[in-house]
C-alpha cells in the first residue's frame, strides 16, 4: 500500500510541475509577444481591453441599478417569490431568514482603481515605468545572437531617467568606436569651453604698420562669404582705397604638432590647422554640401590666406607679394574678428553629419581651455581628463583622435552611455546638444538613408543616435523613446565584423526593437 501511495504521490507531484512548467512557458510566450508587438497592435489590444472593460462597467451599472442581487438573483424577485405559499426561493445562500447576507451587488469595480490595484500608475513622476532586464532581453537577445555583429561585440542601455543600466553584454569592455567617439569629443568640449563659445578667426597688425597678420582660431566652418566680410572690415581699418600697398601674414600657431592624421591624406579629412576656408574643400565642390567626403587642400592654410589677400584686394588694399607664415605680434592690434556659430551648433553638427573637421577642431578645444597645446595627442588627453571629471567610466579607454578616424582609439559601451546620461540630466544643460545633434533614423544626417526596410521602420523618427563605421567596426549609440513613452539610451558595439551590411542591419533592428518595446509586462504576467 505504502508504495502505491508512493507512486501516486510522486506521479501527482510531476504532473504538477509539468504543468507549472508549461504555465511559466506560456507566460514567458505570451509577455514576449506582448512586448514584440508593434505600438500599433500594443494599442489595438489596449482598446478591445478597454472597450471590454467599458461594457462590463456599463453591465454591471445596469445590474446594480435593476438590483440588488444576491447569489444570482434581484432580492425583490427572491422576496416575491417567497411569499407565495411559501415556496422556494426565499433564500439562496444557505441562510435563514435572518441570516446576514448583503442584499447588494459587491463592489466589483473597486479594482480598477489604480491604488487598490497595486500601483498600475507606478513608475516616475508617475509616467511611464522603465523596462524590465527581462522584457529587454527578450526583446534584444535573438538579435544579438543572430550572428550579425560577429563574436566580439558589446551592449549597454540605460534608463535615461535613472541612469540605471536595464540590459548589457559586456559594458566595461572596450573596443574601437570609429565615430561615435565623437560622442566623447562633444561632451569634452561642451564640458571645457561652454555651449556658447565661439571661435575666433582675426586680423590683427603685425609687427610693422603697413603689416597685416590673418590669425587662425581653429574654426573649420569659415566659409568662404565670412572670409570675404572679414576682409572688408579689415581694409576699412587699414583705410579702404587708401589703405596703399600691405603685406600678409598668417598664423597658424594656435595648433601644434603634425597636421597629418594618421590615416594620411584623405578626403575625409583635411589636414587639422587653426585657418581654413570650408574645411579645405578644393574649389570645384562648393555645388557639393559640405559635409561627407570631397577632395580637400594638402595646405589650406595657405590656400585661405592668399583667398584673403585677393578679398583684400578686391576692397582696395595692395597686397605686396604672396602671403607667409608668421607669429602675430603678443599684443597685437585687432582689425576685424569672424566668430564661428556657437559650440552647441557646432556639436550638433558635427554629430548630425559625423563631420571630422570640426571632430578634430573641438578636441582642440578641450586642449586649449586646458592650458595644453593642441595636438593629436595632447587633444586626447585633454578630452579623457574632462570625462573623467564627469565621472565617467574610463577604465581602458584611450582617444588618438577626436573622429575616431584611428584604429588605436578605444571605448566602451558603459563611457557611451554614460555620457548620454549625463547630457540628458538636467544638471549637465550645457551638454544637451550631445543629445539634440543625434540623427534622426530615416530623416536626417548620418540615419537619413536608414531605417526603411521592414526589420527597421519601427525606429523611423524615433531612433537618434551617432553612428560610427570604419572596415570591420559598425557602432551605434544614441536615444530613443519606447512604446511607453520611456527614453532609454543605448550603446551598441561590434569589432571584427565580416559582413558590414549585416552588422549594420542588426544594430538598426536592436535600436527598433527598443523603441518598439513595451514598458509594461504584458495582462498576462497579473
Amino acid at each position: 500500500m505504502r508504495d502505491t501511495a508512493a507512486k501516486v504521490r510522486d506521479t501527482a507531484i510531476r504532473a504538477y510541475r509539468e504543468t507549472r512548467a508549461r504555465a511559466r512557458r506560456y507566460g514567458r510566450r505570451t509577455r514576449q509577444h506582448w512586448r514584440t508587438a508593434t505600438p500599433q497592435k500594443r494599442q489595438t489590444a489596449r482598446v478591445a481591453a478597454g472597450s471590454a472593460a467599458l461594457g462590463l462597467a456599463v453591465a454591471v451599472t445596469a445590474v446594480a441599478v435593476t438590483g440588488p442581487w444576491d447569489s444570482g438573483q434581484r432580492t425583490a424577485e427572491r422576496s416575491r417569490a417567497a411569499a407565495r405559499e411559501g415556496r422556494s426561493g426565499g433564500n439562496h445562500t444557505g441562510e435563514g431568514p435572518g441570516g446576514g447576507g448583503s442584499a447588494h451587488a459587491p463592489k466589483v469595480l473597486a479594482a480598477l482603481n489604480p491604488e487598490a490595484a497595486g500601483g498600475a500608475g507606478a513608475g516616475s513622476g508617475g509616467g511611464a515605468p522603465p523596462p524590465s532586464s527581462e522584457a529587454l532581453a527578450d526583446a534584444l537577445e535573438p538579435l544579438v545572437e543572430d550572428g550579425g555583429l560577429g563574436k566580439r561585440h558589446a551592449l549597454s542601455v540605460v534608463d535615461a531617467a535613472t541612469g540605471k543600466r536595464l540590459y548589457s553584454v559586456k559594458p566595461r569592455t572596450t573596443l574601437t568606436p570609429a565615430s561615435t567617439v565623437k560622442l566623447a569629443t562633444a561632451a569634452a568640449a561642451l564640458s571645457a569651453r561652454g555651449a556658447d563659445h565661439r571661435i575666433e578667426t582675426r586680423s590683427v597688425r603685425g609687427d610693422d604698420p603697413d603689416e597685416v597678420v590673418l590669425v587662425g582660431g581653429g574654426d573649420p566652418t569659415l566659409s568662404a562669404a565670412a572670409l570675404k566680410e572679414l576682409a572688408r572690415a579689415t581694409a576699412r581699418e587699414l583705410g579702404g582705397k587708401d589703405a596703399g600697398k600691405v603685406s600678409l601674414k598668417y598664423d597658424t600657431s594656435r595648433y601644434s604638432g603634425p597636421v597629418e592624421h594618421s590615416i594620411g591624406t584623405n578626403d575625409n579629412l583635411a589636414p587639422v590647422t587653426p585657418l581654413m576656408v570650408d574645411e579645405g574643400r578644393l574649389e570645384g565642390t562648393s555645388d557639393r554640401p559640405l559635409h561627407g567626403p570631397a577632395p580637400r587642400s594638402s595646405d589650406p592654410a595657405a590656400d585661405a590666406a592668399e583667398a584673403f589677400a585677393d578679398e583684400l584686394e578686391e576692397q582696395g588694399a595692395d597686397v605686396d607679394g604672396d602671403p607667409k607664415e608668421e607669429k602675430a605680434p603678443r599684443d597685437a592690434e585687432e582689425l576685424a574678428v569672424h566668430r564661428s556659430a556657437p559650440l552647441s551648433a557646432l556639436v550638433e553638427r558635427m554629430l548630425t553629419y559625423s563631420d571630422n573637421d570640426i571632430a578634430e577642431a573641438l578636441a582642440r578645444q578641450t586642449a586649449l581651455a586646458s592650458g595644453r597645446s593642441a595636438g593629436f595627442k595632447s587633444a586626447g588627453k585633454a578630452v579623457r581628463a574632462r570625462l573623467d571629471r564627469l565621472g565617467l567610466p574610463l577604465d581602458g579607454a584611450r582617444f588618438a583622435d577626436g573622429s575616431g578616424l584611428s584604429r588605436s582609439g578605444k571605448v566602451s559601451p558603459a563611457l557611451l552611455t554614460g555620457l548620454l546620461a549625463r547630457a540628458a540630466d538636467s544638471r549637465h544643460a550645457d551638454l544637451r546638444p550631445v543629445l539634440t545633434g543625434l540623427p534622426v533614423a530615416r530623416f536626417t544626417g548620418t540615419l537619413g538613408d536608414r531605417y526603411s526596410g521592414d526589420s527597421g521602420k519601427a525606429g523611423a523618427g524615433l531612433v537618434r543616435a551617432k553612428t560610427g563605421t570604419l572596415t570591420g567596426v559598425n557602432a551605434l549609440a544614441g536615444s530613443v523613446v519606447d512604446a511607453d513613452g520611456r527614453q532609454l539610451l543605448f550603446a551598441f558595439m561590434a569589432s571584427g565584423t565580416k559582413d558590414g551590411k549585416a552588422a549594420q542591419k542588426t544594430l538598426d533592428e536592436l535600436a527598433s526593437a527598443l523603441a518598439n518595446c513595451g514598458c509594461r509586462e504584458s495582462p498576462s504576467a497579473g
